[in-house]
C-alpha cells in the first residue's frame, strides 16, 4: 500500500452517494475505483487489490455481507461498511464477519474520509514498502514489480536500474521527471548520460507493455518522463 496515495474501492450502487464519497476521498489524496454491485466489487478486489473497501450493505447480485465474507476469506483488506440500517444487530454482524468500521447513512462525508484515513493508518504497518500506480504494484523490499491483469499477476523481468526508475517515478505519479533527476536518483555515476536514461526507459516501457500495462511510461517532449496515473 502507498500510504500517501491509497486506492479505495467504493462498492455502492447509488451513483450520487458514490460521487460524494469519491470526491471527498480524492480531496484527501486517495485514489478511488467504483463497483455498482457485489459481484463487480469482488472482481475488482481480486484484480486491483485495493488498500480499503467502502462497502454498502444493500447491493444488487451480492449483498455487502456476502462480499465482506468473501473478502475476509481472501485476506485482510480493511473494510468500512455503509448502511442505512441503524441497528445494533447490523453493527454486531459487521464486526463479527470482520468489518473494520461501520458508517450509518445519512453520513457526513468529511467524517467518512476521516474514518477512511484512520482505518488505513491502523492497517498500514507495512505501507511504506509497497507502491501502486494503476495496475502496477511495486514491492520495494523484494524488488518485485507486478502487473495485475484479468488473467492474473504478471512479473516483468526488470533489471535493477529499470526497477529503480519505475519505483522512483511511482512515488510521485504524474510528476514529470527530467533526465537529470532520473540520473541523480537512479543511475550509477558511470552511466550518467541522458541517452542512457532514454535507453533504460525504452526497455522498461516495452517490458511493461508486454506484461499488460501499456502506456504507463510517457515521454514529455523537451522535459522528461512521467508515469501515467491510470486507474
Amino acid at each position: 500500500m502507498d500510504i500517501d496515495n491509497p486506492l479505495v474501492l467504493i462498492a455502492e450502487d447509488e451513483t450520487e452517494i458514490a460521487d460524494i464519497i469519491s470526491a471527498y476521498l480524492e480531496r484527501e489524496g486517495m485514489r478511488t475505483v467504483r463497483a455498482a454491485d457485489g459481484r463487480s466489487a469482488l472482481d475488482l478486489h481480486l484484480l486491483l487489490k485495493p488498500d480499503l473497501i467502502m462497502l454498502d450493505v444493500l447491493m444488487p447480485k451480492l449483498d455487502g455481507w456476502q462480499v465482506l465474507s468473501e473478502v475476509r476469506s481472501r485476506g485482510g483488506t480493511p473494510v468500512i461498511m455503509l448502511t442505512a440500517l441503524d441497528q445494533d444487530i447490523d453493527k454486531l454482524q459487521a464486526l463479527r464477519i470482520g468489518a473494520d468500521d461501520y458508517v450509518v447513512k445519512p453520513f457526513n462525508p468529511v467524517e467518512v474520509a476521516a474514518r477512511a484515513r484512520a482505518v488505513l493508518r491502523r492497517s498500514g504497518g507495512t505501507a511504506s514498502h509497497m507502491l501502486r500506480v494503476g495496475s502496477i504494484e511495486i514491492d520495494l523490499d523484494s524488488h518485485l514489480a507486478t502487473v495485475l491483469t484479468e488473467a492474473g499477476p504478471v512479473h516483468p523481468a526488470l533489471t535493477l536500474t529499470e526497477f529503480r526508475l519505475l519505483s522512483h517515478m511511482a512515488r510521485a505519479p504524474s510528476r514529470v521527471f527530467s533526465r537529470g533527476d532520473l540520473i541523480d536518483a537512479c543511475l550509477p555515476g558511470g552511466e550518467a548520460l541522458e541517452r542512457t536514461v532514454d535507453s533504460h526507459l525504452s526497455k522498461l516501457r516495452r517490458k511493461l507493455e508486454e506484461a499488460g500495462a501499456p502506456g504507463l511510461v510517457n515521454n514529455v517532449r523537451s522535459v522528461g518522463y512521467r508515469l501515467a496515473d491510470v486507474r
